[in-house]
């Protein structure tokens, strides 16, 4: 049962999942100036296309996180592997999956939720805060708008509604608890003979076996295709800039950039919520509103409004507060909401106002007037900002250049060195496994050995080296993988034939002894007459580390015995080495025995793992129950 449950959360099905649940908030540049469209789809879901552009952006954000995670160490093979493509293809058919049953059942991301999310990105918040300006400001250096944002946040949430309000569904019985805690604390006794490898008695290697084991195996023999680069590069670190501007700069600046310093009027709200119940029909609006306005009109009458929020709100997230929104500014709320929270002066209440998600009663406790702060204030901000903005702007301005002229001649670095006052530089002769200097960026290796670089003898795409520094290559020398001589590899050749002989033979011996194992024959009598010592743990866990995790992993897989069924297995070591395993006794655990905290803690963790089950195969029966179509050659 145990290690079904681990299967259960482990694995990419459970990252999938995590996947979906995790919120993340990040800002994206520009992929490329020259990205072809096209009407094709690497799935689809229903009538619902994911475009191949969606993949290849959700492809590259994977691809980015991997290797930063592993401090650009990992192959850049790796992420040529057809499944490691088809996982991050799965995720987003899951995503579309859950997006589509969304709009089947009429579920939505609540707006007050949203705005509250948003609130909380630190990207938006000047310190610690959230600065309505400084949030405008941030979207609009990345080309998109608040509502845009929104959207895109909001779809987030969407593809999580539906796994999260499954996963709260699960429960773990008093039960299922004991049976997990008699299972993780589970020890067993066994004992064990490691089989040690003989010399095969016939050492020697004919030609004839030297000559077809070549031929078997020559891509194991090769000298490894090689490319050299030429590139030109561009490191915004490195660029020879004007940081000191002049009053006028910056005065000029203060004027461009005047609503970055405008600070809007913000209103010290609360609100009880009255959402309209049942379907939705007219009777349904008709008894929330005479609600929403019965509580109202004692609010008005002087009636304690915290008091009233914290009876009658819908809105879990502010009821136990006495409905505090704290300090909202224009833009932030419903646009119904904001134009009846901005008509009220401070102290009043608002009539119910209709939103999305309900009927509202508003009241404004306190005014905040806006106010602009003057060029004296600023100038320190200004003269930082500039500094920081100017070496950007010109490497954006340099570096989209090259990338222009590049592409408009694919086939020569010249025009762009020539123009921009570059120098070209090379790389020696490297492989697949990468070189030194720049040849050791996974980008830049797969960007020499693809199709449009070596096959095609083109310029690359732009090659991200780290923050503000890209650079462009193309291949100046290519030497082809060629077999090794047979004599360079002889020596190499023969041992391979000779460990293959040892290993053979090491299987064919255990698996004897083993054959005599099962039908009786004692471990002792068979470790004796080897010469060989029977070891013995007692007591052995789950997560023991003085023994090797292949007899730990084999001894629990293992049924429990019993006087007429004996337990034994034959288990495979590294290096062509083998045990005789023979499993004495198993214990379990006292759920009694462990405080309450442990098994709250056992709880928590049964608890999850069920939950993400039980999530994860929901959305499978989600997938199975739409059209998926699949289109692997386009990925």
């Amino acid at each position: 049962m145990l290690q079904a449950l681990q299967k259960k959360t482990t694995g990419w099905p459970a990252m999938i999942l995590l996947g979906l649940i995790v919120i993340t908030f990040s800002f994206f540049g520009i992929e490329s100036y020259f990205v072809s469209q096209t009407d094709s789809f690497v799935a689809k879901v229903g009538d619902k296309e994911i475009s191949q552009q969606e993949f290849r952006s959700r492809f590259d954000e994977f691809r980015q996180q991997q290797l930063r995670a592993s401090n650009g160490a990992i192959d850049a093979r790796f992420f040529e592997q057809p499944a490691i493509k088809l996982r991050i293809l799965d995720q987003l058919i899951d995503e579309q999956v859950l997006l589509t049953a969304n709009a089947n059942l009429g579920i939505a991301v609540p707006a007050q939720r949203l705005r509250d999310e948003i609130s909380k990105i630190p990207e938006f918040q000047r310190d610690g805060k959230f600065d309505p300006a400084l949030y405008r400001a941030r979207l609009s250096a990345q080309g998109m708008t608040p509502n845009g944002f929104a959207d895109r946040v909001a779809k987030q949430f969407a593809t999580s509604e539906i796994p999260r309000a499954v996963a709260t569904s699960a429960f773990v019985t008093d039960a299922e608890v004991d049976t997990y805690l008699r299972l993780r604390g589970q020890l067993r006794d066994i004992r064990y003979v490691k089989l040690s490898k003989r010399e095969v008695a016939d050492n020697k290697v004919s030609e004839e076996e030297i000559s077809s084991f070549y031929k078997e195996h020559q891509k194991d023999y090769m000298n490894p295709e090689q490319v050299a680069l030429s590139y030109i590069e561009i490191d915004g670190a490195k660029l020879d800039i004007q940081l000191n501007p002049d009053e006028s700069t910056l005065k000029d600046r203060y004027e461009k950039e005047k609503s970055r310093f405008v600070s809007s009027e913000q209103r010290l709200a609360s609100h009880i919520l009255i959402k309209v119940g049942g379907k939705g029909a007219p009777e349904d609006q008709k008894k929330a509103l005479e609600k929403a306005q019965k509580i109202a009109d004692e609010a008005k009458a002087g009636k304690d409004f915290a008091e009233l929020a914290k009876s009658s709100s819908d809105d879990l997230g502010s009821k136990a507060l006495g409905g505090d929104l704290g300090w909202l500014d224009k833009g932030m709320t419903d646009p119904a909401f904001e134009e009846a929270l901005y008509a009220l002066d401070k102290g009043k209440v608002s009539d119910p106002v209709l939103s999305s998600e309900g009927y509202h009663v508003i009241e404004v406790r306190d005014i905040r007037p806006g106010s602009t702060r003057t060029f004296d204030e600023v100038r320190d901000e200004l003269a930082k900002d500039y500094s920081e903005s100017e070496r950007e702007r010109v490497f954006n301005d340099k570096s989209g250049r090259m990338i222009d002229l590049t592409y408009e001649d694919s086939t020569s670095l010249e025009p762009a060195a020539k123009e921009l006052g570059l120098k070209i530089q090379t790389t020696p002769l490297f492989s697949r496994a990468g070189g030194t200097g720049i040849a050791a960026n996974p980008e830049v290796i797969k960007a020499a050995f693809s199709d449009q670089v070596l096959v095609q003898g083109n310029n690359s795409d732009k090659i991200d080296l780290g923050p503000n520094q890209i650079a462009i290559v193309r291949v100046s020398e290519h030497k082809a993988a060629t077999p090794k001589p047979i004599e360079e590899v002889r020596t190499d050749i023969q041992r391979a034939i000779i460990e293959a002989r040892i290993g053979k033979q090491a299987k064919e011996h255990a698996d004897a002894l083993f054959a005599r194992l099962k039908k009786g024959e004692s471990i002792d009598s068979i470790a004796e007459e080897l010469k060989l010592a029977v070891e013995e743990q007692r007591g052995l866990g789950r997560n023991a580390v003085k023994v090797d995790t292949a007899l730990i992993k084999a001894a629990f897989a293992l049924p429990r015995p019993s006087a007429d069924n004996r337990q034994v297995e034959l288990v495979a070591l590294a290096n062509d080495e083998y045990a005789l395993l023979k499993l004495d006794n198993v214990a379990d655990a006292d759920p009694t025995a462990v405080d309450l905290p442990t098994r709250e803690a056992a709880r928590t963790t049964l608890q999850q793992a069920t939950s993400n089950a039980a999530a994860r195969d929901f959305v499978a029966a989600l997938r199975a129950s739409m059209d998926v179509q699949i289109a692997e050659d386009r990925m």
